[in-house]
């Protein structure tokens, strides 16, 4: 189908589906407040069977889709989500796609999520876009079921994010006629579905309590495959920013509690990370063998012991940084142990975790980088622990309470100098964002982040 022409739409979200009127299924483009939405498989409901705030939802059944037909503005930060079963129907399965250039081709974002029940439930999806945005709610349960979705809320950092109208080319593009859009990561329409997260979910596409990315993208990182240097990878376990050009994440965040904590061996399987793009290079444990460099964990396996696959997936590739053997055996090693007896202790933690600059000294002497060039080795490596009393509303906890602890640390990457003592290397969020060009708390209010990221922990619980 070719673009279409539309008029450039000007009004805010949330999308509340309160000004719409399409009562029947058939595939139908529907004027809405935020602007013009595609209907496929979808109606606006308004009948008592209908879960939703206000007197409108929208309804899917079969393999429905509810497509916006304009951009959001740059700069997308977070997504929300509103979902129900409708009337008594059993579970549906949906997941959020983007398309970053103009609904030509999209990519799916965060984790497929099962909705279940009569509650509307809120997700939360990280947008997180650079470039216009738009999205597309897929069903993909099948005919039995059918799904509410309501109050779609894109945000930005300094608020609701505004509709600017038609993509780069001028209008909307129809990915559904015979002709294939280019494919992108995890975009082949026959590829089976990955198993689905059912509740609130895993990850970043979630509810933002315990989310992996609660605190924020530290570098602006988006799912796009073009988007090398800054690649934003999510797992259950942990969401990544990962430069492919550096073979190794710029960062990592995830958090833990002591629902991560159990009994499943430490599994050892070292393994390239099929989740990345094809066209990235997929570094594997050959690339550091005889480097005199450890494979050296972001997230620990120590802080994912609650099942056999969340230990597994903390040996990806895309979790490792070249460590020199004692800084990851001694004094990340201790700082590890340290922050799990804290979860022991009634505890929850934010982690961030990430590497900078170039060349480290290994067991085998310096080294700038490995694998013919294709993996960098480290200058310095770096993480930040927010630590709070185990509960909720840790985003509101964490911009009110005193007893909040940032502990940021900073080391060499060097196997001649480092001390063992990780309480050595205390410094501030401000002092590792100065060196790396992060933004670490970025979903923090300005004025909380001002004052947690200026504070220099003493390395010991109170």
């Amino acid at each position: 189908m070719a673009p279409t022409a539309q008029a450039p739409a000007t009004n805010a979200f949330p999308e509340t589906f309160e000004s719409g009127s399409k009562g029947a299924y058939e595939e139908a483009d529907e004027t809405l407040a935020t602007g013009v939405w595609h209907f496929q498989d979808a109606l606006i409901g308004s009948s008592a069977q209908d879960h939703k705030n206000g007197a409108h939802a929208a309804r899917l059944r079969n393999m429905g889709r509810l497509s916006m037909r304009f951009n959001a503005v740059a700069g997308v930060r977070r997504i929300r989500i509103s979902a129900a079963a409708y009337g008594s129907d059993g579970p549906s399965t949906w997941e959020l796609w983007l398309s970053r250039d103009g609904g030509r081709t999209y990519s799916r974002t965060g984790q497929p999520v099962v909705t279940s029940g009569p509650g509307l439930k809120t997700h939360v999806f990280a947008g997180l876009a650079n470039e216009p945005l738009r999205l597309e709610i897929r069903k993909t349960s099948g005919p039995n079921n059918r799904l509410d979705i309501d109050d779609i809320v894109l945000e930005t950092a300094t608020g609701p994010a505004v509709a600017v109208g038609a993509g780069a080319a001028g209008g909307y593009f129809e990915n559904r006629d015979k002709t294939p859009a280019p494919i992108t990561q995890n975009q082949t329409p026959n590829t089976p579905n990955p198993a689905p997260t059912a509740g609130t979910g895993t990850g970043v596409a979630q509810d933002p309590n315990d989310s992996n990315l609660a605190l924020g993208n530290p570098s602006g990182a988006t799912s796009d495959p073009a988007n090398a240097t800054n690649y934003l990878l999510v797992h259950p376990e942990f969401t990544i920013g990962y430069n492919a050009n550096r073979g190794i994440p710029t960062w990592v965040s995830w958090h833990i509690d002591k629902a991560d904590l159990g009994e499943a061996p430490r599994q050892n399987n070292f393994r390239p990370d099929a989740a990345l793009p094809r066209q990235f290079y997929q570094v594997t444990p050959a690339s550091y063998a005889r480097s005199g460099f450890d494979k050296g964990h972001n997230c620990p396996s120590g802080d994912r012991t609650a099942d056999l696959d969340a230990n597994a997936n903390t040996f990806l590739m895309t979790n490792m940084v070249p460590q020199a053997p004692k800084n990851n055996q001694q004094a990340w090693a201790h700082l590890e142990e340290y922050g799990r007896s804290q979860v022991q202790r009634g505890q929850e933690i934010y982690v961030i975790m990430g590497s900078y600059g170039r060349g480290g000294t290994g067991a085998n002497g310096f080294a700038q980088t490995l694998d013919q060039g294709r993996v960098t080795v480290p200058a310095r490596i770096w993480k930040v622990m927010v630590i709070l009393p185990d509960g909720t509303n840790d985003l509101q906890r964490l911009a009110t309470g005193p007893t909040v602890r940032v502990l940021a640390i900073d080391t060499p990457n060097d196997n001649n100098t480092i001390n063992p003592d990780w309480r050595q290397y205390l410094t501030s969020v401000d002092k590792i964002e100065a060196a790396t060009g992060l933004d670490l708390l970025s979903a923090l209010p300005r004025p909380v982040q001002a004052r947690l990221q200026k504070l220099v922990d003493s390395g010991r619980a109170e």
